[in-house]
């Protein structure tokens, strides 16, 4: 059997992927707004009845303009310099006269110019609302001594002005990528001529056999660069861009240094039609999380809340949709927990990307912020609002990921109360990437009370609207009952990360807890360089798109997957090529026994290979929680040739857990244990996942249709088992044939001591 994987591009290694949805969302966002003035000039005729509309109407395109306070007020008043503008600007005057006049009038019309004053008190309005409804029209026309017209006229041609600024700013910016990529596509070229014999094309030297590191970093990123450009050039056909309106020709250079000061929000949503949907889903967020029955229905076998489907259509006037569209599956639980940790940090880990991805490490692979719309008021920025994407998984690569686009805003309830909720809106995605695998936020999120002592209570509603996709045999009961993507998981992973923080931060953590380390510099080091050990765990064995995971027939019958990346300049992991070979089983046993086992250093020579049989002792214990399952250790092995020392995390929680460990240098192990700096030694982690089958749970939402019935049997346990290899130290070999064998060996035979310790080989 030959696997070569050597060309599976290191995306996890390469240009970070969050600035793909950005940029398409930057550029994509005039194709929805753009506007020929042909259908400017129609719109002008039906928009005085549309000013004042919002609820429940969509406006027109040419309506979808926002000025920001940066280009009004004293900075941006008009001189007498500027009379050209106005005068496109204004309003042409209305002349007396009988029917013999009108072809003269055709012929020539007095165009009204605009007094500074006037022109002052029109931007003063159109910076709070662009569309002023005829009320404010009339009150302004009296103001100024104008007619409604002429102010009419004044903020639709206003409009019309900064969306073509906006046109021209997007424009050069696209352009801009395109020579980018077509200049580093010619660099590449003339690269490749130099190092190849122009005759029969073969590499000239043997140094140059084979690309560097850096060339193949280019070769990667044009790659993904041409992705974005096809993508970009779809959406210029479905959305072409009409020409420019002849008000936008006057004052271009001053203009579009603060064209990106006219924020028009995401695809033609206003900014005002963006809070209004922020504001309802506060409202159903809140609600969601302090009603009861008959919305909340506790179920009696397992505990936990159902949603009654029903209830919430009637209770928040859902519309059903029509029986042609795409049937979806909903998703949704609730779920209360109190955590350790202040109210104003947990309110910044939600609104900092970085924080908020490094909090859930299991269930994040991937975050972004991608435009933020709102930075809110006061040093709390209380009321942020910014939209953000997120790749959501499970630790094995049998289940696929959600890809969802969703708006979220923190807001201040009260003195002791924030909620924090996150709402989809409409149409994102397929403005973004049709191919996304849909899965839209109903509004979810959590409210957060402060409570003593630095704790907080959190109520978090996690509400999921996905398409319905084919889920492996093992996975299905955990997914389609809600388990896997709902509120439990949240709350149960966010209590375990806040108390890691705690015991990482503590300074009197009693010398049971803490043996082996003598400083209290080194027991944070060590907790440090575990937690970063578990991370590279969580991202290497999920189904982001991260990885390419190839299938691979096992002598045992078990299902193995493997997938390589190579490890250019990351002093965090060993360089070179890495091979993860990933396998998931049920076994008939509970998920706190196989935990126990597997981090029992007394029962380690049972399960890992590598032990020869020999026995593992553990020379430091540092506790980061108060389970005793949540521990890092530190063993040594000793065998006939030498002895090893091995970094363990395990962790535990009301949802899921974990045991990942890794070899390390012992000589640089023991500078960390007194308290050097851990983030350049290499780790390269293995382990295991651990999670309930959900074969005892029932869906999470009930409705009045029929649904069928999960299986009656006992639950038991699906075991994830991952191992990452070196293969080679240098990033341009191929990944050959036996260290394909060697990882099916080993985790095979891992698998099987397992099965045989806890007595289930026919599991």
């Amino acid at each position: 059997m030959g696997v070569d994987m050597s060309n599976n591009p290191p995306t996890s290694r390469t240009k970070d992927f969050f600035a793909s949805p950005a940029l398409s969302l930057s550029l994509a966002g005039i194709f929805r707004d753009a506007g020929t003035p042909a259908e400017t000039a129609a719109n002008r005729e039906g928009e005085e009845g549309d000013e004042g509309s919002v609820g429940g109407r969509r406006r027109s395109r040419e309506d979808t303009a926002e000025i920001s306070s940066e280009n009004s007020g004293p900075a941006r008043s008009r001189s007498a310099e500027d009379i050209d503008f106005d005068a496109e600007l204004g309003e042409p005057d209305e002349d007396d006269g009988d029917g013999d006049n009108k072809n003269k009038k055709k012929k020539r019309k007095k165009y009204h110019r605009h007094t500074t004053e006037q022109i002052r008190e029109m931007e003063a309005l159109f910076k709070e609302s662009p569309h002023p409804d005829e009320k404010q029209r009339q009150q302004l026309s009296k103001q100024l001594g104008l007619a409604p017209r002429q102010v009419k006229f004044w903020f639709q041609n206003r409009r019309t002005q900064i969306k073509a600024i906006q046109e021209r700013h997007e424009n050069s910016l696209l352009k801009g990528e395109m020579e980018k990529l077509r200049d580093e596509n010619k660099a590449m070229r003339e690269q490749i001529n130099k190092a190849c014999c122009p005759n029969c094309g073969s590499a000239t030297t043997s140094r140059d056999a084979t690309l560097t590191t850096e060339e193949q970093q280019l070769r990667i990123e044009n790659a993904r660069l041409k992705s974005e450009v096809e993508k970009l050039r779809a959406a210029l056909v479905k959305y072409p861009i009409g020409t420019s309106s002849p008000s936008s020709s006057t004052g271009q250079d001053q203009e579009s240094r603060s064209s990106l000061d006219f924020y028009t929000g995401i695809f033609g949503l206003e900014k005002s039609r963006i809070m209004e949907i922020v504001n309802q889903a506060m409202e159903e967020l809140q609600k969601m999380a302090t009603a009861g029955e008959p919305l909340w229905v506790r179920s009696v076998e397992t505990g936990r809340e159902i949603l009654n489907y029903d209830e919430y259509i009637k209770e928040f006037n859902i519309e059903i949709p029509a029986s042609g569209r795409p049937k979806r599956s909903i998703e949704a639980s609730r779920d209360t927990g109190v955590v350790f940790v202040d109210l104003p940090r947990l309110v910044q880990s939600f609104m900092d990307v970085n924080q908020w991805k490094e909090m859930f490490p299991s269930m994040i692979s991937k975050a972004a912020t991608v435009d933020v719309i709102s930075n809110g008021e006061g040093d709390n920025r209380n009321g942020a609002v910014q939209l953000m994407f997120a790749e959501l998984q499970m630790l094995t690569p049998l289940v696929p990921t959600r890809e969802v686009y969703f708006v979220r805003c923190s807001k201040q309830l009260s003195p002791e109360q924030w909620a924090v909720v996150d709402v989809s809106i409409d149409k994102v995605e397929d403005n973004i990437d049709a191919s996304l695998v849909k899965c839209r936020k109903r509004p979810s999120g959590c409210i957060i009370e402060d409570k003593s002592n630095g704790h907080c209570k959190v109520i978090w509603v996690e509400h999921l609207e996905c398409q319905k996709s084919t889920v492996q045999t093992m996975y299905r009961s955990i997914v389609n009952s809600g388990l896997a993507f709902g509120a439990r998981h949240w709350v149960a992973t966010l209590q375990l990360q806040c108390e890691r923080l705690v015991f990482f931060m503590a300074t009197n953590v009693p010398m049971k807890d803490s043996t082996g380390v003598a400083t209290l510099a080194g027991r944070k080091s060590i907790l440090k360089m575990a937690q970063r050990m578990t991370s590279s765990f969580c991202r290497a064995i999920g189904a982001s798109s991260y990885h390419t995971w190839t299938k691979i027939s096992s002598k045992t019958g078990d299902d193995i997957r493997i997938s390589s990346r190579k490890n250019l300049n990351d002093p965090g992991e060993p360089l070179g090529v890495i091979l993860c070979a990933v396998s998931s089983v049920w076994l008939p046993v509970s998920p706190y026994a196989l935990f126990d086992f597997l981090r029992d250093e007394n029962r380690r020579n049972e399960w890992d290979i590598m032990l020869n049989g020999g026995p593992a002792q553990t020379i430091a214990n540092l506790s980061k929680g108060q389970d005793r399952g949540n521990a890092v250790t530190i063993q040594t092995m000793k065998s006939k040739e030498n002895s090893m020392w091995i970094l363990q995390d395990s962790c535990i929680n009301a949802y899921e857990s974990m045991v990942v460990y890794a070899p390390v240098d012992i000589t640089g192990m023991q500078s960390v244990m007194t308290g050097c700096d851990s983030s350049n030694m290499a780790v390269l982690s293995s382990g295991f996942s651990i999670l309930p089958d959900g074969l005892e749970s029932r869906p999470m939402v009930i409705t009045s249709r029929q649904e069928d019935r999960g299986s009656d049997s006992e639950g038991g346990t699906l075991l994830t088992v991952a191992f990452q290899v070196l293969t080679n130290t240098s990033p341009t070999a191929k990944l050959t044939v036996e260290s394909v064998e060697s990882a099916n060996t080993l985790i095979s035979c891992t698998l099987r001591n397992i099965k045989t310790s806890l007595q289930c080989e026919d599991g």
